[in-house]
């Protein structure tokens, strides 16, 4: 398991810095375009195919991001009709959100940045 999980996370990271080396795009943009297609692939439902088979190593990633927000958008319609989409939209991803904050924090009083 923890080799599947190696193999797929480095796969993506090695797709991810061969197109930020060959292309004018920034960081911003390829965090916000893998964002979008696990999205897609979520909508597609191969997302979770690749949650059972990788393991971790796809839910670190930046991808999971994208799967976190379709499927509690989807659960929200489900549950409330179109405005649920919108009310249960950070439910799953929000401790995501917060623990990148507190980390953030905590990482910017141990360490000093360079200029």
């Amino acid at each position: 398991m923890y080799l599947k999980a190696f193999i797929f996370s480095g796969i993506v990271c090695l797709i991810c810095q061969i197109v930020l080396d060959n292309t004018k795009l920034t960081p911003g943009h390829i965090t916000s375009a893998v964002t979008v297609i696990g999205a897609i692939l979520s909508f597609l439902g191969i997302y979770d195919k690749l949650i059972s088979w990788a393991g971790a190593g796809a839910t670190v990633l930046i991808a999971n991001f994208g799967h976190m927000l379709y499927s509690a958008g989807v659960e929200g319609y489900a549950d409330s009709g179109f405005l649920g989409i919108f009310s249960n939209l950070l439910c799953k991803s929000g401790i995501a959100i917060v623990s990148v904050i507190v980390f953030s924090f905590v990482f910017t009083l141990l360490f000093k940045a360079k200029d």
